[in-house]
């Protein structure tokens, strides 16, 4: 297939990239700067120069294209609304990412038994209710035409496959405990995010270009796990102390307030049943701890 794809710079773009390039499909792939042309290329991408922007190059790239994969960016309204115009009456599949931060409950650390399925998402928090309507308008576009469907990733770990090799939530604990020495969790830790692995975003992605069901929206996540634990395993595989604490206002001021508060001190406790019963998705790499102890400091 001819695949448009947006984001290939990224860490889910790229590794998304990566197989899709594997399988033999070709990859258009919007880039930002002359420079990351030359970088995509070398990885057998075709590049086109452009960005979010762009409507009338995206509107053009998604009707010649056989699918559209949006990887860049889960909250940028006008490109998704150019998409859909370029995809509308065509029946082809149009992927949208997505983050499972939109049920996040920004609870500065705190632990919540809450967990949401596929078919019963809570309205969202102020903060999210953007994305949230991005989402529903990718769902919609069932009904002009185009083989929509939202992917919903929830923590993702594992090195990445394409250009950018870290992805959003736990590199960033790292980064913090090389610097100071210390690896530190927002509040007492105790809150819980699903999570999954690079490898399995990637075949979820492959799964769903073969079979996904239009206007459908998928959850997508392999275990769970608490940010206290990750915390702790990062600290015993870089030879530090304890995990320890850290106010929500310090970590604020280390990583912003959408970092701290919904990507690293919120519960985001989903179950995706549908990628797994309508797609055959079987997820098999290591869990979370597992990479956290045997990889996460690989080069």
């Amino acid at each position: 297939m001819k695949i448009f794809l947006t984001g290939a710079t990224g860490f889910i773009g790229g590794s998304i990239a990566a197989g899709l390039l594997k399988d033999g499909h070709e990859v258009i792939a919007l880039v930002r700067k002359p420079e990351q042309s030359s970088a995509v290329a070398a990885l057998g991408m075709t590049p086109v120069l452009g960005d979010l922007n762009d409507s009338d190059i995206i509107i053009r790239q998604s009707r010649e294209a056989d699918a559209v994969i949006n990887a860049a960016s889960s909250d940028h309204r006008g490109a998704v609304e150019a998409i859909i115009e370029g995809l509308a009456g065509s029946g082809k599949t149009f992927l949208h990412t997505s983050g499972s931060s939109i049920v996040g409950d920004a609870s500065g650390g705190q632990a919540s038994d809450r967990i949401y399925e596929e078919d019963a998402l809570p309205e969202p928090t102020a903060d999210k209710a953007k994305r949230v309507d991005i989402d529903n308008l990718v769902l919609a576009a069932a009904s002009r035409g185009v083989r929509s469907a939202v992917l919903c990733n929830t923590l993702i770990y594992g090195h990445g496959r394409g250009l950018a090799r870290d992805s959003v939530q736990l590199p960033r604990l790292r980064r913090q405990a090389e610097k100071s020495g210390i690896v530190r969790h927002v509040g007492p830790g105790r809150n819980i995010w699903s999570t999954t692995h690079i490898d399995d975003v990637v075949e979820f992605y492959r799964c769903a270009l073969a079979g996904v069901t239009a206007g459908t929206f998928y959850f997508v996540e392999s275990g769970e796990a608490s940010f206290g634990d990750m915390s702790q395993a990062m600290a015993e595989a870089m030879g530090l102390g304890k995990a320890q604490d850290w106010p929500l206002d310090d970590a604020i001021a280390e990583w912003g307030y959408e970092m701290a508060s919904y990507g690293l001190g919120s519960n985001s406790r989903v179950r995706g049943h549908r990628g797994r019963q309508e797609l055959g998705w079987a997820p098999s790499a290591p869990s979370v701890f597992d990479w956290i102890g045997k990889d996460m400091l690989k080069a």
